[in-house]
């Protein structure tokens, strides 16, 4: 009996291990390729011209996003979700105006990515929210 007694008063002793971080802070190059994204015509922006107007070559941009653990598209799916639900949140439009405001060629391609970020269709987002 005593036994189980030390054993359950040195678990309630130990030191939890820390907590993983859940950002990481964002490099100088991350953070400018966000901010042109986010005032950009999403439409319009590639990385080829987002890395011109860094002053560096499409490589070099690959390599220090790489470096902060992200790439090109990842940023550009977040600015447009960002995007998203900041018009949303102003006004409702139909899926094509906004699938054209928000840079996508295709509007199944956006459906697809609301369904992504949201886990409801864009019909079913706006019967639960509008």
């Amino acid at each position: 009996m005593e036994q189980i007694t030390t054993i359950h008063t040195n678990r309630e002793h130990r030191v939890p291990p820390p907590e993983k971080p859940r950002h990481f802070a964002l490099s100088r190059t991350t953070d400018r390729v966000l901010q042109i994204l986010l005032r950009g015509d999403l439409a319009r922006l590639r990385a080829e011209s987002v890395a011109e107007e860094l002053g560096m070559s499409s490589t070099t941009l690959r390599r220090r996003l790489r470096a902060d653990h992200t790439c090109y598209q990842f940023l550009l799916d977040r600015s447009r979700q960002y995007r998203c639900e900041q018009q949303l949140r102003q006004a409702w439009l139909p899926g094509k105006c906004l699938a054209d405001e928000l840079g996508y060629l295709e509007v199944n391609s956006f459906y697809r990515a609301f369904r992504r970020w949201t886990g409801l269709t864009y019909s079913e987002y706006k019967l639960r929210y509008c």
